[in-house]
């Protein structure tokens, strides 16, 4: 059960390359649904702030939660909800939140007024599935007010270098995935080896979450159905790598900061322990399911 996501609203309008199998719209497309049709969740809006029946919040101070996975944080259509997500972040102030954009130059114009130079809870992301989308959107990722940022190549759908990128010293962790579902392009095993030698040469994290459904290695094409399948030969690769910590001061309500022992631990079950996610997961949220 997944329970490190936060999708305030839902719905979006492709952008780029990486963008023509979007999961989320073949998922819609699934269901009868219109993934091009963008509106506020109603049940999932709120749920940074909601508390369970003793009056504590359900995500616990120090998790990381992942925000609009099924849209974009900074899509044009959600200017108007965008406030009031902020607000809920400014919040839980303990709590990190992990946005994620292709529109990184509609960034600057939509950060809360008293922003500063970043709140120290956001790890701000672009992604960028090929050079290209590297080379327009990571140049602006490092103009921008964020005391946490990184990539995430997914899918990764073109060799990327971010040689000249990671050596400014302010992206703090790489992550990198194949593509899904219907027209699935092909993850090469040598663009991943080749990114992760550049995040190693500078220390940064990087984190090969998954093949991908067509995955070239050695001039083989394989054909890898399943995401934990490919979860798991991501990690059987040995690419992923740990860098220099990345370490986020949360503070409590009353404005305090929070000792890392008091921020919550990840739990992993045996299954995790091959899992590609492994570097970056906010563990098992013990729902119970497994056993039953």
């Amino acid at each position: 059960m997944m329970h490190d996501i936060w999708n305030p609203w839902h719905g979006c309008i492709k952008k780029s390359e990486g963008c023509d199998n979007c999961y989320m719209y073949f998922l819609d497309k699934m269901r009868d649904c219109d993934g091009s049709h963008i509106y506020r969740t109603k049940a999932g809006f709120n749920y940074p702030v909601r508390k369970d029946r003793q009056g504590n919040y359900k995500i616990k101070s120090g998790e990381m939660i992942r925000v609009c996975m099924t849209s974009d944080f900074f899509l044009e259509e959600a200017d108007k909800w965008r406030d009031e997500a902020w607000e809920l972040m400014r919040i839980r102030s303990d709590v990190i939140f992990f946005l994620l954009t292709k529109r990184p130059e509609r960034v600057a114009e939509h950060l809360p007024r008293d922003w500063g130079d970043g709140w120290n809870n956001i790890f701000f992301n672009v992604t960028a599935e090929n050079q290209r989308r590297a080379d327009e959107r990571i140049p602006i990722l490092l103009e921008l007010p964020f005391k946490h940022k990184g990539v995430m190549c997914a899918p990764f759908i073109g060799p990327v270098s971010l040689r000249k990128y990671l050596e400014t010293e302010q992206i703090e962790q790489v992550l990198c995935d194949g593509e899904n579902y219907d027209g699935a392009r092909p993850c090469h095993f040598d663009w991943v080896r080749s990114l992760r030698q550049e995040c190693a040469d500078n220390n940064v994290t990087f984190v090969f979450c998954g093949t991908g459904r067509r995955f070239v290695k050695d001039g083989r094409l394989y054909k890898i159905e399943g995401n934990a399948l490919q979860s798991q030969q991501a990690y059987k690769s040995g690419m992923s790598f740990k860098g220099k910590p990345v370490h986020f001061d949360l503070f409590n309500d009353m404005g305090y900061p929070i000792p890392d022992e008091d921020r919550y631990k990840p739990t992993f079950r045996e299954r995790c322990d091959t899992c590609g996610m492994r570097l970056t997961c906010n563990g098992c949220s013990n729902c119970g399911m497994c056993e039953k």
